[in-house]
């Protein structure tokens, strides 16, 4: 079983919104979100600081703040990037190490943190042994970091930490007598070490193969979790289930880990949750994926995209291949930017390289890389980049992608070599071909892999219609006579003969049958069964039923072959030669069904358009307009109202040129101040409408917002809303932190001076705090909905109520 890592994944103590008043301080007032509980916010207002005239001095405090409110944004990468230029200081230095290690570069962390922990004088000294010993342990130096933790077991105030962090490294390396033994003198004050120590004793007995007693001491935790971390929790959950699986009771461990899922759809633990899930079912015999099913559908996320996930796995389980593909694409519409999910688009790229849709399967790759999973991951996306690539003829182009492969993941090297060599050789490139050859080799290839390559020679030369291709082939029988591939060589030799000019049909078929007595494996036998085809349809004088019986056998035979569109194709054509047009026209439709984006669909079928239909409420629509105009010709009170009420109406009937006319003639005209800010914000929306079409409408009704939000008279009513529709314009152009920002602007209430409006106002805080939640920013989002509670208005005891919750749900306990 996998275990924590309790310095690493110890519960942030959340941070209460206080009551903040404007300062004559800049650096303290870009800073100030930080301390609030929102360092997103922070982040903005900081490198804004930045862009102007600071001191040196000045500067390098606004530097160093940046890096840290960048940390605890989560931004690690970003944050090392901010400080790399920023002269040392103990706290640069102890935020350099804390970032490289979020990064999982313990490597680079270790002696930064050693070098925090050697100056008795650092104010992160402390905080440094700690992580020294964590560092170690990641880096798998178990000895060492027993004695790093040793050094803190008579510090009072790490003390207990050390010893629980000691007490897990003793359980991964199956000491059980010794960490029994440090169990019993570890006597944890906070609620928090309590709940580790008593998940620490479950462990030992479960290692100790006490299942049963550890299970009871892990449902302790369980039922009443209040103080215990996240990492202690889902560890405990995914614990029951391990020890549950060994009980051969699977179902006693699903149900847990079940009832999360159902509590908390949006826990940054999910992925873990639902992978220790799908691993339960995968024991039971007949598992049932109702709740995955009923998941899928709900829109909580990440919950529904891990459901549709593990239920497409369940539904390839079951040998239900099209519905897995339908649930892969329905996850891919709209994908939370969660990096576990680059495994569900690997599994997803791979169904469809299997389907010949190479276009479709790099373009999920993409998508996979742009999740940013990590490195193991990376490397198989990219291998499977390469298989695509070469798949598609892009020879020089996989045989690249496989060698930056074999150079980034010893894991991988042997195969990416391996195939890095066979690219090579479609291009004829003997060199290179050669030297992967060489460094395959010393990776660790053999003689099977040897083997291998030289039969791939012989297939690819004869693929050119090399002439050498039957003397290669030949090679490989004599030197690999036991090779379990030999049937393959015998298949292709018989294709040579096929395609020999003239064809030599005997010797093709002698072929054939040493290929069948040679124990073929499934790619021979497909590939002899598929030249049968081809045989029986040039053979003279033969009967026109043995083409079609030996193409309908391999079409049921091969149901997933990438050879289908051929035989399916040879079919249909022998039906119409023989004008059994019913057969011939029945498989051309299961052509096009079968290869929607292919060339030779207009060929065997033909569309048809569907016409448009009117509104019924058109007529009443334009009735308005005519009234409305009437109501203009009075020149009164109401021209300019009525001329925004057809702007309207034009709108509602799609006609967004002329609702802008309308609106720029009630700007032109001498309309009221409201009546023209109506009209402005009026043409942002239209402009607005727009932008899913043409992304830079969204810039122009930005433009038009900002113009709305920044008129000296303007109500708040028209203030925030403008900023409101800035924000969801800035969603829109996939720039959430600005969103964000412009969000948290409105709710801020920088201009105390102008009257509270509160419908806006909510909303924007809402917004704001969606956004920090869809990011996993639990700690911000509850500071966004504190403020909102605190505001007074209609939906403070809405967002007293989604504090609270979010407290509970994330464990966010007050200190």
């Amino acid at each position: 079983m996998k275990t924590i890592t309790t310095l690493a994944l110890t519960v942030v103590a959340f941070l209460f919104v206080r009551p903040t008043q404007a300062t004559d301080n800049p650096l303290d007032d870009a800073a100030r979100p930080m301390e609030e509980g929102v360092p997103q916010v922070a982040v903005l207002r900081l490198r804004k600081l930045l862009r102007g005239s600071l001191t040196p001095a000045e500067k390098k405090a606004a530097t160093e703040k940046l890096g840290e409110a960048l940390l605890a944004a989560g931004a690690p990468n970003d944050a090392l990037k901010t400080l790399e230029d920023v002269a040392d200081s103990p706290a640069v230095i102890f935020y350099r190490a804390q970032a490289l290690a979020k990064s999982q570069r313990w490597a680079e962390a270790l002696p930064l943190y050693q070098q925090i922990a050697a100056d008795a004088a650092s104010p992160f000294r402390s905080e440094a042994m700690l992580a020294e010993a964590e560092a170690l342990r990641a880096l798998g130096r178990t000895n060492e970091a027993l004695q790093a933790f040793a050094l803190l077991l008579s510090d009072p105030h790490w003390s207990v930490r050390a010893q629980l962090c000691s007490i897990e490294l003793l359980l991964d390396k199956q000491d059980n007598a010794g960490a029994r033994n440090l169990l019993e003198r570890t006597k944890p004050d906070l609620l928090a070490d309590k709940k580790e120590k008593r998940f620490l004793q479950g462990r030992l007995e479960a290692q100790l193969n006490h299942q049963e007693r550890a299970i009871e001491l892990f449902r302790t935790i369980l039922r009443r979790p209040e103080g215990a971390s996240r990492a202690v929790l889902i560890a405990t959950l995914c614990a029951i289930a391990e020890a549950s699986v060994q009980l051969r009771t699977p179902g006693a461990g699903e149900d847990p880990l079940e009832d999360f899922i159902e509590h908390h759809p949006g826990d940054p633990a999910l992925p873990t949750v639902f992978a220790k899930l799908d691993q339960v079912y995968g024991t039971e015999r007949k598992p049932s994926p109702h709740e995955l099913g009923r998941w899928a559908k709900d829109p909580a996320q990440p919950r529904r995209a891990l459901s549709q996930w593990y239920l497409a796995r369940t539904a390839l389980r079951g040998n239900r291949r099209d519905y897995a593909l339908q649930i892969f694409n329905d996850l891919r519409s709209n994908p939370p930017p969660l990096p576990a999910l680059a495994e569900a688009f690997l599994e997803y790229a791979r169904l469809e390289l299997e389907e010949q849709r190479f276009d479709e399967a790099s373009a999920i790759l993409d998508e996979a890389r742009a999740l940013h999973p990590a490195a193991p991951v990376l490397a198989r996306i990219n291998f499977l980049s390469g298989r695509s690539q070469y798949s598609a003829n892009q020879f020089k182009k996989a045989a690249e992608t496989f060698e930056e492969v074999a150079r980034s993941s010893p894991q991988l090297a042997t195969d990416s070599l391996y195939n890095a060599s066979l690219a090579w050789m479609q291009l004829n490139d003997t060199a290179h071909v050669a030297a992967d050859t060489r460094a395959m080799t010393q990776s660790g290839g053999g003689e099977a892999e040897r083997g291998d390559l030289l039969l791939e020679q012989g297939l690819t030369q004869a693929g050119q219609g090399n002439k050498a291709a039957a003397e290669i082939l030949q090679t490989f029988l004599r030197e690999f006579s036991h090779h379990q591939r030999v049937a393959e060589a015998w298949v292709a030799l018989a294709e040579l003969a096929f395609h020999a000019a003239p064809p030599n049909l005997d010797e093709a078929r002698q072929n054939l049958a040493r290929a069948r007595a040679s124990e073929p494996n499934a790619a021979a036998n497909e590939r002899a069964d598929y030249l049968s085809i081809w045989i029986e349809d040039v053979t003279p004088n033969a009967e026109p039923s043995k083409t079609t019986g030996a193409a309908a056998q391999f079409l049921q035979k091969y149901p997933t072959s990438p050879l289908l569109t051929d035989v399916r194709m040879k079919l249909a054509e022998t039906y119409y030669r023989q004008q059994d047009f019913a057969n011939a026209e029945t498989q051309f439709q299961t052509l096009a069904q079968e290869n929607p984006r292919a060339g030779f669909v207009e060929r065997a079928l033909f569309f048809a358009a569907k016409s448009a239909r009117q509104s019924m409420g058109a007529q009443s629509l334009e009735h308005a307009l005519a009234l409305f105009d009437e109501v203009v010709k009075k020149n009164g009170e109401l021209k300019w109202a009525a001329r925004n009420e057809q702007a309207m109406i034009e709108r509602q009937l799609e006609k967004a040129q002329d609702a802008t006319t309308l609106y720029d003639e009630v700007l032109r005209g001498e309309a009221k101040p409201e009546e023209k800010r109506e009209a402005l914000c009026g043409k942002g929306d239209i402009l607005f409408n727009q932008g899913a079409n043409d992304p830079e409408k969204y810039r122009q009704a930005i433009a038009i917002y900002e113009q709305l939000a920044a008129q000296k008279d303007a109500t708040a009513h028209w203030r925030n809303q403008a900023l409101f529709k800035k924000g969801i314009c800035l969603e829109k152009l996939s720039d959430p932190a600005q969103a964000l920002a412009t969000f948290y602007d409105i709710i801020e209430n920088a201009q105390p001076n102008r009257q509270r409006e509160f419908f806006w106002h909510d909303k924007a805080g809402f917004n704001a705090a969606r956004l920090l939640e869809t990011d996993s920013k639990w700690e911000a989002a509850a500071a966004v909905y504190h403020k909102l509670a605190s505001a007074g208005g209609a939906r403070s005891e809405e967002a007293q109520q989604r504090l609270t919750r979010l407290r509970l749900e994330h464990f966010l306990w007050e200190q």
